[in-house]
């Protein structure tokens, strides 16, 4: 474990918080699996956090049962949604992304993660990628990032000039104007985290061999600029905060209750209504008496090793 460069005084407390961190993920692949009867479990009183813990997960599965009813409207009316999700690496966005569509149909809720642009992207219109991932009718789609990637990491890593920076703030509040006439709705949300917590994360996945994916080194360049980036993140926020679209702050430090603001608000972005679902009856199945299931032969079963 990971000791932290301040004294002697803070390392107690710092490796509570890193191990406290490895805890929290795992809780996040237990969600996974938890259901309504778990809920019933007895618990101590006293034990502040595993209360916590339990109001968490039934206000979670709460505002899911309503995103469930947001899909269904939204499919219904032909409603379109896009939700952009920007934030300092490790704030917390691909945990909330994954809240939201845990439950939903895949169908019409998609995620885009788009990767760096190559090189004939790079010679394109700076928002023709992006394009292809708008909504259909009767779809929301997610951006785990977005055209914003040029205000941030291309403007703090010189991936762009000086002129296409800013032109691509004189273009997004026209392109988002457009694409809101067109019947888009667009939600944006930045995660914010502070110093401190983005260090922490960041131990917790250099020292966690399941979360060592998740690290790159730009990553890693972009704590060493944490000033670079917060300048880039105040001009982003000031210039393309419109009424058409307008930027939403979530207060990422505490993951769990970050998920659930965030979702919450969510819903009361869109006007929707729970709609009325018809009944449905299971058919009896047919039997035919000619009817003979060919056996498959043990060579393509596989083992079952566990009971």
């Amino acid at each position: 474990m990971a000791m932290h460069e301040n004294g002697s005084g803070d390392e107690f407390t710092f490796n509570q918080r890193l191990l406290q961190e490895f805890y929290d993920s795992y809780d996040e692949e237990l969600e996974m699996e938890f259901d309504d009867q778990r809920l019933g479990e007895g618990e101590n009183a006293a034990d502040h956090h595993k209360t916590w813990r339990k109001q968490y997960f039934r206000e979670l599965l709460r505002l899911q049962g309503e995103l469930v009813k947001l899909q269904d409207w939204v499919m219904r009316s032909g409603h379109r949604i896009v939700i952009i999700f920007e934030g300092r690496d490790a704030a917390g966005k691909g945990g909330v992304i994954k809240r939201i569509t845990q439950r939903l149909n895949p169908r019409t809720c998609r995620v885009a993660a788009l990767p760096a642009p190559n090189d004939r992207e790079r010679t394109q219109w700076y928002f023709q990628r992006y394009i292809a991932h708008l909504p259909a009718a009767g779809e929301m789609v997610l951006f785990d990032r977005s055209w914003y990637n040029r205000a941030g990491v291309e403007k703090v890593m010189g991936f762009c000039s000086d002129a296409e920076y800013e032109e691509f703030f004189r273009s997004v509040p026209e392109f988002e104007k457009m694409l809101t006439r067109s019947g888009i709705q667009i939600i944006k949300y930045w995660f914010s985290i502070t110093d401190e917590e983005q260090e922490l994360r960041f131990l917790s996945r250099i020292h966690d061999p399941l979360k060592q994916w998740k690290l790159s080194p730009m990553d890693l360049e972009s704590r060493r600029r944490w000033e670079d980036y917060t300048a880039a993140k105040e001009v982003m926020l000031k210039r393309t905060h419109i009424a058409e679209a307008p930027w939403w702050i979530v207060q990422g430090v505490d993951k769990k209750k970050a998920r659930l603001n965030c979702i919450n608000h969510l819903l009361q972005q869109v006007a929707y209504q729970e709609m009325e679902t018809p009944t449905i009856t299971l058919p009896p199945r047919n039997f035919s008496d000619d009817y003979k299931r060919t056996l498959l032969p043990e060579t393509m079963i596989v083992p079952d090793l566990y009971d």
